[in-house]
């Protein structure tokens, strides 16, 4: 994955910038796509401090076409089940069509500032916010774009339902800058080691969601390559 001072500033006319919060989100990102002269990959760091920074230092790399937020979203919709794909874009982007044809839903997203642990917090944001999904990126991302004058689309992948509680409360172990501190976390799994099976299987669970995500993505990205 591709950091701000690696992407192409003569990249071609029509090009795509993919972004993702962190690399496990991306982790079956098509080689296709990574070796297309026409998409550029970011990876922006966690929530929307880290996620302005980068796009901003993006935008004055380089101007895309179309900018895509894709990664995981917890889901506050209890229709959505871990590994859904749910979407939202600009009129003028014009994916929803091939998106829907790949079994990826229409939806509304909550930009938060922290990671929704609980079924009980995913309740309470899907009755304050009506929205489908949160995150933590997409919001900013797009909000800079559309200032910009880019078109933006949020594709995202359902990586814990609202009925599921997260295993961990990984608000409690990410640092200022929001990312995970791994001495806090082996600290947390050696205090509770029962807690190791639910934490494999959510492992298990993200993976199978970014493989979806990663799939549909290939599909799209050759989709709307082979139609110019």
């Amino acid at each position: 994955m591709t950091n701000v001072g690696e992407l192409n500033s003569e990249a071609e006319p029509g090009t795509i910038l993919v972004c993702f919060a962190v690399k496990e989100e991306a982790k079956f990102f098509p080689k296709l796509a990574l070796a297309h002269a026409r998409i550029e990959t970011l990876v922006t760091g966690m929530g929307a401090e880290n996620a302005s920074l980068a796009i901003r230092a993006a935008l004055e790399t380089f101007s895309p076409t179309l900018v895509l937020t894709c990664g995981f979203a917890g889901g506050l919709n209890p229709k959505l089940p871990a590994g859904a794909i749910v979407f939202s874009e600009d009129p003028e982007v014009g994916l929803a069509r091939h998106l829907v044809e790949l079994s990826a839903a229409l939806a509304t997203f909550h930009c938060a500032r922290r990671v929704a642990v609980t079924c009980t917090e995913k309740k309470q944001l899907w009755e304050s916010t009506r929205a489908d999904a949160v995150e933590m990126e997409s919001g900013v991302i797009r909000e800079i774009c559309r200032a910009k004058q880019i078109s933006s689309a949020t594709i995202r992948v359902i990586s814990d339902s609202a009925s599921e509680d997260l295993p961990l409360d990984f608000n409690a172990l990410m640092s200022a800058d929001y990312e995970i501190n791994f001495a806090k976390l082996l600290l947390r799994v050696a205090s509770a080691p029962w807690k190791i099976p639910a934490l494999l299987a959510f492992q298990r669970q993200t993976t199978a969601a970014a493989r979806n995500l990663g799939e549909i993505l290939d599909k799209l990205l050759r989709a709307k390559f082979d139609h110019r």
